[in-house]
């Protein structure tokens, strides 16, 4: 990378084209609540912050923990991490992962008042779960995991607790929509670890692709996006028979982009339909948002 202000360095780091998958369950849920009367914009906007933030630190942690472990190396694929490329130093990453860490527990527990001290617990889990992904002795994303995380937090925890606070109640269409904005979410790292299979195989980075295979790799890509709208379906139980046709849009962007996946198949020429796949993310989430308001 040319010369860069220490600000750019740091924004990279963050690795804005993912945020998507912070912003989009959030983004959802408020609108769910919404639908049912229940919107409250204060605890909404404090869950936003929670999620980007829990979501940067979780990257920051990436950054520093794979550098350390040997699987971002010179002949990396995909965009370049700040520490392996030395933009910053191990230390500054390790202190801003704990500082955005602290920043992120320090607005959420903004939300004991909506949701009680029972949210404290919620809160651990999630900064466990982000550290243990690269970090600890037995990290989720090298055990097969990364996949369940994305899941578990990008998109059920997400959207059921931001519902939560907001209408105090958790019903099974939250879980449900949980589940439509986490598969997308999870094709964001599916992608990734499409790209880095190579090198994360002799790492010992043990990713579903890894295990499982490039052509494994492919198939739950289209599938996850496939399911996300057909669950979609599970709104015309309860009167909004409109939201799968407002969201239809989103199928053929999500085959557009699994077709470029499977023709280029190897290389850094894969980077930018990251980019595309968290552009149909949030395509969708606006699209069932605006659905669920209206």
């Amino acid at each position: 990378m040319t010369q860069s202000s220490p600000l750019r360095i740091w924004l990279l780091a963050t690795r804005p084209k993912t945020l998507a998958a912070g912003s989009v369950p959030v983004l959802v849920a408020s609108a769910l609540a919404a639908s049912r009367d229940a919107f409250m914009w204060q605890p909404a906007l404090l869950c936003l912050l929670f999620a980007l933030l829990a979501q940067i630190a979780s990257n920051f942690s990436n950054d520093y923990f794979d550098f350390f472990k040997g699987t971002d190396t010179s002949d990396r694929l995909g965009p370049e991490r700040a520490v392996a490329s030395g933009w910053i130093k191990p230390r500054q990453m390790l202190i801003a992962t704990i500082a955005v860490i602290a920043t992120a527990s320090l607005v959420g527990m903004g939300l004991i008042a909506y949701g009680g001290w029972s949210l404290i617990w919620v809160g651990i889990a999630c900064i466990v779960a982000l550290l243990a992904y690269t970090a600890g002795p037995w990290p989720l994303a090298y055990h097969g995991l990364g996949d369940v995380f994305v899941l578990v937090f990008f998109g059920l925890v997400s959207v059921v607790f931001t519902y939560y606070v907001q209408t105090g109640s958790v019903d099974w269409l939250a879980i449900v929509t949980g589940f439509i904005v986490g598969l997308p979410a999870v094709n964001i790292l599916l992608l990734n670890n499409y790209r880095d299979r190579d090198g994360d195989a002799v790492a010992g980075k043990n990713t579903t692709v890894v295990l499982f295979g490039a052509g494994f790799a492919q198939n739950a890509y289209l599938i996850n996006g496939l399911l996300a709208w057909l669950m979609t379906f599970a709104f015309v139980f309860v009167d909004l028979t409109w939201i799968p046709l407002m969201t239809c849009v989103y199928i053929p962007l999500h085959r557009a982009t699994w077709r470029k996946m499977k023709r280029i198949d190897h290389g850094k020429a894969l980077n930018p339909l990251l980019g595309e796949t968290a552009r149909n993310l949030l395509i969708f989430g606006v699209l069932l948002a605006f659905g669920l308001i209206i």
